[in-house]
C-alpha cells in the first residue's frame, strides 16, 4: 500500500566567489503516515500523519587544487500533524545534523582527510519527555600514493573514543525477574569504539 507523500523545495546557489559554491534550501514534506520503529518487534509500523519541515545549507571550498573544505548542515521541524494525547513529537527525528570535512589530495604523495559527523538531541516518544543526546564523532584517514598504481593508507574511525549511542530507542521491555508487562526504558546503540584500518591498494 502506497501513502501519499507531497513535497515542496525552493532554493538557491552562489558561485560568486573562486572556489566557492554554496546553496541553500528551504523545504517541507507531508505525509500521510510515518513509518516508526517498533523494537520490541524490531521492525517498522505505520503510524500517524506528519509533516517535516527545515533548512538545508551546502558549502564547498576548494582555495587549492589539493585542498578542500566542506560543510552540510540542516535543521528540522517534524511533528505529527493529528490531535493526540501523547503529543506530536516523532520519535527519532533529529532537530539538527551537521556533516564538515577538510580533504587533502595529493601533496607530495600525501592524501588524507578529517570529517566531523553530529546528530542533534532527539525526541524518543511522542511526548518530548524523554530524550536522546546529541552524537558527535571524528573520523580520519592518512595516505601515500608510490606511483599511480600503488597507494596505502591508514583509516582512524572515532579519533577520540567517544562513548555517544549511534542510535537511541525507547520502548517496554522485558528482561528475566522483571513484571511480566516488562518496563519502559531507553535501548540504544553504542557508537563503534576507536578503530584502526590499513589498507593497500594496487591497480593493474
Amino acid at each position: 500500500m502506497f501513502v501519499r507523500t507531497t513535497g515542496y523545495e525552493v532554493g538557491l546557489r552562489s558561485r560568486i566567489l573562486p572556489g566557492l559554491t554554496t546553496s541553500l534550501a528551504l523545504w517541507r514534506l507531508r505525509q500521510d503516515s510515518e513509518l516508526l520503529f517498533v523494537g520490541d518487534a524490531g521492525t517498522t509500523e505505520p503510524s500517524r500523519p506528519s509533516e517535516r519541515t527545515g533548512v538545508e545549507w551546502v558549502l564547498q571550498y576548494l582555495p587549492k587544487p589539493w585542498l578542500a573544505f566542506d560543510l552540510t548542515a540542516a535543521w528540522t521541524n517534524a511533528r505529527f500533524t493529528d490531535d493526540d494525547p501523547a503529543g506530536n513529537r516523532i520519535p527519532g527525528a533529529p532537530d539538527s545534523v551537521i556533516s564538515a570535512g577538510v580533504t587533502l589530495d595529493n601533496v607530495n604523495g600525501w592524501f588524507g582527510s578529517v570529517r566531523w559527523r553530529y546528530f542533534g538531541s532527539r525526541a524518543l516518544i511522542e511526548d518530548n519527555t524523554v530524550r536522546s543526546q546529541a552524537t558527535s564523532t571524528l573520523n580520519g584517514r592518512i595516505g601515500y600514493m608510490f606511483t599511480n598504481k600503488i597507494r596505502a593508507w591508514l583509516d582512524v574511525f572515532n579519533v577520540f573514543n567517544s562513548k555517544s549511542h549511534d542510535i537511541d530507542y525507547f520502548y517496554v521491555s522485558r528482561l528475566p525477574g522483571e513484571p511480566a508487562a516488562g518496563v519502559a526504558d531507553l535501548h540504544f546503540h553504542p557508537v563503534e569504539s576507536r578503530a584502526l584500518r590499513l589498507s593497500l591498494s594496487v591497480a593493474y
